[in-house]
């Protein structure tokens, strides 16, 4: 398995922007497909956005559409996610997590690897 892990989360404005970092090591990071996911505080973790292994492939939650961007550096073995236009309601620990099936999903079953997530709070 790989090993992740997340960085960039912190307090923000509604409005405003940050972009998350996930770090991998361990193995050959090109060979995994990646995502992001989110917990909110009383609510089930939720997939928010997934990376094929090349990066020509990208899909979105409807909630994150238009102001998310998945993207990866496989020279840098990183994955990043840049959040534009924060609301209140994008407050939750963001993880970040790999897995090595050949199709693109958004289950959390499908993903072996996981981070241990960074805080994300954007306040009104």
């Amino acid at each position: 398995q790989v090993q992740l892990v997340e960085s960039g989360g912190g307090l923000v404005q509604a409005g405003g922007s940050l972009r998350l970092s996930c770090a991998a090591s361990g193995r050959t990071f090109s060979n995994y497909a990646m995502a992001w996911f989110r917990q909110a505080p009383g609510k089930e973790r939720e997939f928010v956005a997934h990376i094929n292994w090349r990066g020509g492939s990208t899909g979105y939650a409807d909630s994150v559409k238009g102001r998310f961007t998945i993207s990866r550096d496989n020279a840098k073995n990183t994955v990043y996610l840049q959040m534009n236009s924060l609301k209140p309601e994008d407050t939750a620990v963001y993880y970040c997590a790999a897995s090595s099936l050949r199709y693109m999903s958004r289950r959390m079953d499908d993903f072996a690897s996981w981070g241990s997530g960074t805080q994300v709070t954007v306040s009104s």
